[in-house]
C-alpha cells in the first residue's frame, strides 16, 4: 500500500515538472524580443531624462569594452547638458536586417532634432543594434550623439557677448548704460609676510569680511600670481582706491559693467540688475540665461527685462584632439538688447530729488495734456550702483532696517489725500447736479455736526472766513465742513459709483505695479454718515495713489477727461484713461477756484503765486489718526498743482507729499511749495 502511494506521488511530481517545462517552453517560444527601433527610442527618452546610467545598460558588450560606465556618463552629460540639449526627438526612416559574424544585427536610419542654447540642430544618422541573449543592444560610439563626432573629438561652445539695452530719458540722457567700474583684487604672492594684517586692512576698507577674502584666496584655482577679485567699487571712488593701493598685494582693474549715472535720484524707477541666481536659472530655463548672465531685479530693469537683455551669440562646433575646428553644428547670431527711451526729464527728476532727499515723500510730475510722466521721485532713496557693485551684509542690513525705508517706493503706494481730495468731491457734486457753483450751506464756527445722532462726533475745519459758504470760497479756504456736507448731499451710493468711474479700486496699467486707490477698508464702504462726511474732504478710508491722482487732476486741464499716465516715450502721443468723468462745466468751475487758491491773498496756496504764470493748486493735510487721541501716527502734507497755458506750451502737473509734518512750522503744503517753486 505504501509502495503504491509512493508511486502515485512520484507520478504527480513528474506531471508537475513536465507541465512547468511545457509552460516555460511555450512562453519562451511565443515571447518576442523588443523591437530594435523601440530600443533606440527608449535610449533617446533616457537622454531627455538625463538618465545616463540607464542609457549605458542599453549598449552592447562590445561597446562597453571601449568605454567605462563612468566615462560614458561623463561624456554624455558634458555634451548634452553643456549645450542645453532639450526636446530631443527621432523619427525612424528605415530598419535593415543584417548579419555580422553570424550575429543578427539591425541597422536603423533616423532623423533627429533637438533644441540647444544656440538654436535647433537637425541631422540624419544611423545606428546598429546587435542581439545579445535575445535582446537588442546598441553598438555605441560618439557618432550616436552627432554623426561626425569621433570618440577623440570634443563639442565646444563659443559665445559672443551681447549688449544690454540702455535706458534713456526724453532728451537722450543715459539713465542706465554700460560704463566702467573698478575691481579690487589681491595677488597672494605680493601680500608678503604681513598677510593677515594686510587682509584685515582690505577688509576694513571694503567692508568685505576677512573670512570671505581668505576663502577666495584658498580657492582651488588660485596660484601665487593669480589676481583674486574681492570687491567691485565705483570707478570714481579715487579716495578709496588710493588707500587700497597702499596695501601690499592689492591690485585694481577696470572692467565694463552696468552703471546708473543718476544713482539715488531715480533708483526707485530704474531699479537695478544683479547676477542670476540658481532660482533665476531654473525659472528662466530654456531662455538663454547662464551662470554668467545678469538679470533685472527691480524697477524698470525688471519690468523691461525681456526687451533690455541682450541674447548672446553662440556657436556649437566639433573640435578634434589638436584643437582644430571640424564642423559647426549650429550658430546663433548675437542680439543686442533694445534701448528704451522714457518720458522722464532728468533735470526735473534731479532737481526735485535734491529738494526732497532728506525727507520721506514723493513728487510725481506729469504733462497734463499728454500723460507723459516727467519725474517720479521717492525719498529717501538707495543707489542702484551699489547693487551692481555688490552689497556687503552690513550694507544690506542697513538698507532693510533703516526706519526711513529707503527701499520703499512711495510713488507706487496709496495714501490718505486730505484736502487735495476736495477737488474730486466738488467735481462729482457738480457733475451729478447735487451741487452748483451757487450752492451754499448755512453754518458758522470751526466745528459742525449734522444732528445730535452724531453724539460727540464733529467735523472741524481750521479757518473761519467771510463770504458765502460756496464751492469757490470753500476751496480757497480749504473748508472741511463744506465738503463734508457736499458728500452727504451726493449720498453714499452715488459718491462711490462716481469714484469707481474715475478709477478707484482699479489697477492702472503701468510697467511697475501701482497700488489701487480705494474708498473703503472693507466690503462696507462709508458705513456711517460721519465716515461719508469725512470722505468728502479726503479723510475716512480714502486712499489715493499719486500717479492716479495726477490722472484725476488732468481732467481739470482736459475738459473732464483723464489722460492715461505713461513712462515710455511716444513723441507726445495722448491716450485717454477715462472719458468725460466730469462735465466740462464742472471742470471749469473747479479749475477757476483752484486758480484762486493760488491767486487770492486768502488762498491756502497764495505763496505758490508766480508773476506771469497761471497756476491752479490745492493744499492738503492728512491726519493719520487711529482715534481722536492718537498723536503718534503722524501727518501727511500734500500739494497738488498744474500750470495753465505756459508760454513754452509744456504745462506741468505736480502731485507731491511729505510725511511727518506735524512738527513742521511751515506746514507740509507750504514746505512743498518752496521746493516746487524752484522748478520755475
Amino acid at each position: 500500500m505504501k509502495k503504491r502511494k509512493a508511486i502515485i506521488i512520484l507520478i504527480a511530481i513528474i506531471l508537475i515538472i513536465v507541465t512547468v517545462i511545457v509552460i516555460v517552453g511555450f512562453i519562451l517560444t511565443n515571447t518576442k524580443s523588443i523591437k530594435s527601433e523601440e530600443i533606440i527610442k527608449q535610449y533617446i527618452t533616457l537622454v531627455n531624462e538625463k538618465k545616463y546610467e540607464e542609457m549605458y545598460n542599453l549598449i552592447s558588450e562590445s561597446s562597453k569594452k571601449t568605454i567605462t560606465q563612468e566615462d560614458f556618463i561623463t561624456r554624455n552629460k558634458k555634451i548634452y547638458e553643456g549645450i542645453d540639449a532639450v526636446n530631443i526627438n527621432i523619427e525612424i526612416v528605415k530598419v535593415e536586417k543584417q548579419k555580422e559574424k553570424g550575429n543578427a544585427t539591425e541597422k536603423i536610419t533616423y532623423n533627429e532634432n533637438m533644441s540647444t542654447s544656440a538654436g535647433n540642430i537637425n541631422f540624419s544618422n544611423t545606428v546598429k543594434l546587435v542581439k545579445e541573449n535575445k535582446e537588442y543592444k546598441i553598438n555605441w560610439s560618439s557618432s550616436l550623439i552627432f554623426p561626425e563626432l569621433r570618440n577623440t573629438d570634443k563639442i565646444k561652445i563659443s559665445s559672443i557677448e551681447a549688449e544690454r539695452g540702455e535706458i534713456l530719458d526724453r532728451n537722450g540722457e543715459k539713465l542706465a548704460t554700460k560704463g566702467i567700474i573698478s575691481t579690487v583684487g589681491v595677488v597672494p604672492a605680493k601680500l608678503k609676510a604681513n598677510k593677515e594684517e594686510n587682509i584685515a586692512k582690505v577688509s576694513d576698507l571694503t567692508g568685505v569680511s576677512k573670512e570671505y577674502i581668505n576663502s577666495q584666496l584658498n580657492a582651488s584655482y588660485v596660484k601665487d600670481d593669480t589676481f583674486v577679485p574681492i570687491k567691485k567699487v565705483s570707478a570714481s571712488n579715487n579716495e578709496l582706491k588710493e588707500k587700497l593701493l597702499q596695501i601690499p598685494g592689492v591690485m585694481i582693474k577696470n572692467t565694463e559693467a552696468r552703471v546708473y549715472p543718476l544713482g539715488e535720484e531715480i533708483a526707485h524707477l530704474i531699479g537695478y540688475i544683479q547676477p542670476v541666481t540658481a532660482e533665476d536659472l531654473k525659472e528662466k530655463s530654456g531662455k538663454g540665461y547662464n551662470s554668467n548672465s545678469v538679470i533685472g531685479k527691480a524697477g524698470l530693469e525688471l519690468s523691461f527685462e525681456d526687451r533690455l537683455r541682450g541674447i548672446e551669440g553662440k556657436e556649437i562646433f566639433i573640435e578634434d584632439e589638436n584643437g582644430n575646428r571640424l564642423k559647426t553644428l549650429v550658430k546663433q547670431d548675437k542680439k543686442d538688447g533694445e534701448d528704451i527711451k522714457l518720458t522722464i526729464d532728468s533735470k526735473i527728476q534731479s532737481q526735485l530729488y535734491n529738494q526732497m532727499k532728506e525727507d520721506k515723500g514723493f513728487f510725481v510730475v506729469m504733462n497734463p495734456q499728454t500723460g507723459e510722466l516727467l519725474a517720479t521721485v521717492s525719498t529717501p532713496s538707495y543707489n542702484s550702483n551699489d547693487f551692481v557693485l555688490g552689497l556687503t551684509n552690513a550694507q544690506w542690513e542697513e538698507l532693510n532696517k533703516n526706519e526711513n525705508k529707503p527701499l520703499y517706493n512711495r510713488f507706487l503706494q496709496s495714501y490718505c489725500p486730505g484736502s487735495t481730495f476736495k477737488t474730486i468731491t466738488a467735481a462729482i457734486g457738480l457733475t451729478t447736479g447735487k451741487l452748483t457753483q451757487d450752492t451754499t450751506f448755512a453754518y458758522s464756527g470751526l466745528s459742525w455736526q449734522k444732528d445730535k445722532s452724531w453724539k460727540s462726533d464733529f467735523i472741524t475745519t481750521l479757518t473761519e472766513y467771510n463770504g458765502a459758504k460756496n464751492i469757490k470760497n470753500a476751496l480757497i479756504h480749504s473748508d472741511n465742513i463744506f465738503f463734508a456736507q457736499v458728500a452727504l448731499q451726493i449720498g453714499k451710493k452715488e459718491f462711490c459709483e462716481n469714484l469707481d468711474k474715475i478709477g478707484f479700486n482699479e489697477q492702472i496699467e503701468f510697467p511697475l505695479t501701482i497700488r489701487k486707490s480705494q474708498y473703503a477698508n472693507s466690503e462696507k464702504a462709508m458705513e456711517t454718515e460721519k465716515k461719508l462726511a469725512d470722505s468728502g474732504y479726503g479723510q475716512g478710508d480714502i486712499l489715493v495713489n499719486p500717479i492716479h491722482m495726477a490722472s484725476i487732476y488732468s481732467a481739470f486741464a482736459n475738459n473732464g477727461s483723464m489722460v492715461k499716465p505713461y513712462i515710455e516715450y511716444k513723441n507726445g502721443q495722448k491716450e485717454i484713461l477715462k472719458q468725460n468723468v466730469f462735465t466740462n462745466e464742472a471742470t471749469n468751475i473747479v479749475k477757476e477756484a483752484l486758480i484762486q487758491v493760488v491767486e487770492n491773498p486768502e488762498g491756502t496756496a497764495n505763496d505758490m503765486k508766480i508773476n506771469g504764470l497761471t497756476i491752479a493748486g490745492k493744499t492738503g493735510t492728512a491726519e493719520l489718526k487711529n482715534s481722536m487721541d492718537d498723536s503718534e501716527s503722524g501727518t501727511l502734507g500734500w500739494f497738488d498743482c498744474f500750470t495753465i497755458n505756459r508760454k513754452d506750451s509744456n504745462d506741468l502737473l505736480i502731485i507731491s507729499m511729505v510725511e511727518n509734518v506735524q512738527n513742521n512750522r511751515d506746514g507740509g503744503s507750504h514746505y512743498l511749495i518752496k521746493k516746487i517753486k524752484t522748478l520755475f
